[in-house]
Parts: structure tokens; sequence; C-alpha cells
């Protein structure tokens, strides 16, 4: 009996509606396995970079100096430097165009940083929407395969004289796996979501206040 219940047989044995469903739902959570690692790895590498980033800055050396730096590797910058770079640039520029109006420069500068944190929050929250999708819909496709496989397992019933549990368990064990391939797939997928669209948030928020002390430093070096 447990070797008729085993879950390759399960699997191998069910309608043809529910093994789609069983395919779609390990795709899935391949493809949101794919997605978390990834997400982890860009998340830590942008955490790492502002904290080097903001070393660099706060460490009292020459903001040219560090602009011309950072400009050497300009294509690859992300994160606060990109912020930065992109920030400091459009100074500089507009310092050159109209040197005497303070406040259009500072402007100019944060809506050229404004650009960059934008692309740089389109990198951070790439996949996170597949994630999404897949730990709100994984569920209910699980439901479907299970509601599916139990109306195959009755109909069945309708072949024989008379119907015992013996007959009817192999169905609906292979419609229950359906929902538990669907949580499995799903629930990984929304801790993920939720922890990484926390780290983002708070990545963009330190962006935010980066770009806030930057434009208030900018303004002083433009009184003075």
């Amino acid at each position: 009996m447990g070797s008729e219940l085993s879950l390759l047989d399960l699997v191998l044995n069910a309608s043809l509606v529910v093994q789609l469903v069983l395919l779609v739902l390990v795709l899935a959570s391949v493809l949101s396995w794919a997605a978390i690692f990834d997400r982890s790895r860009v998340v830590r590498r942008a955490r790492d970079a502002a904290d080097s980033f903001e070393a660099k800055f706060w460490s009292g050396g020459d903001l040219s100096a560090l602009y011309r730096e950072l400009g050497q590797e300009e294509k690859a910058l992300t994160g606060l430097a990109a912020i930065f770079r992109n920030g400091f640039k459009e100074y500089v520029r507009l310092r050159k165009i109209t040197p005497d109006d303070t406040m259009a420069v500072i402007l100019g500068a944060e809506r050229s940083m404004r650009v960059a944190l934008s692309r740089e929050m389109d990198r951070l929250e790439s996949n996170l929407p597949f994630l999404a999708t897949v730990g709100s819909t994984s569920p209910y496709v699980g439901l479907f395969g299970t509601v599916w496989g139990i109306m195959h397992a009755f109909h069945a019933l309708g072949n024989v004289q008379q119907a015992t549990l013996a007959l009817v368990a192999p169905g609906i064990s292979e419609a229950l796996v359906a929902t538990a391939i669907g949580l499995f797939a799903a629930i990984p997928a929304v801790i993920a979501f939720n922890r990484y669209s926390n780290q983002v948030e708070r990545l963009n928020n330190r962006y935010e206040e980066f770009m806030e002390e930057f434009s208030t430093l900018l303004q002083r070096q433009g009184r003075g």
C-alpha cells in the first residue's frame, strides 16, 4: 500500500491536467528560487557598496577628486556612487552655465539624482513582482489541480458497482499533491518577497537620506 501511494506513483498515475498543473508549479518553484538567490546577491552587494561609498564620502576628502575617481568606472556604477556621480556632474555643468543661480543649480542636481535613484530602484526591485505573483497564485493553481483530481477520482467511481476507500484514496491523494506543491512553491516566494521588499525599502530610504544630505552640502558649497 505504501508503494502504491508513493509520491512518484501518485504523480505518474495522475490525470494529464493534474500533471500539467504539477509541472507548472515545479517550474514556478525553480524560477522563484533562482530569483530568490539573485535578489539575495544583488541586495547584499548594494548594501556593501553603500557602506563602502559612504565611508569614502564622509572621510572628509575632496568631492571633485571622488567624482573623478568614480568617472573611471562610470558605466559600472550603481547605488550611492551612481547617485552622487549623476548629481555632482549636473551640479558642475549647471554651475558653468548659471553660476549666480544657486537654487536652479541645486534643483537640477536633485533632478539628476532622482533619475539615478529611479534607475537603481528598478534594478533592485527586479524579480520581486515575479515572487509576488508566484506567492499569490501558486496556492490557487494547486487548488485547481486538487479540484480537478477529486472530480476525476469520483468520476471513475461511476464505473464500479461498489465504491470503497481503497478505490478513491489514490485519486484523492494525487489531487492533494497539487495543493501541497502549490504551497511548496508559494511559501518561500512570499517569505522572500516580504524580506527583500523590506530590505529594498530600507536601501531606498538610505539613498534618499544621502540625497538630502548631499543637496545640503552642495548648497553650502555654492554659497561659499
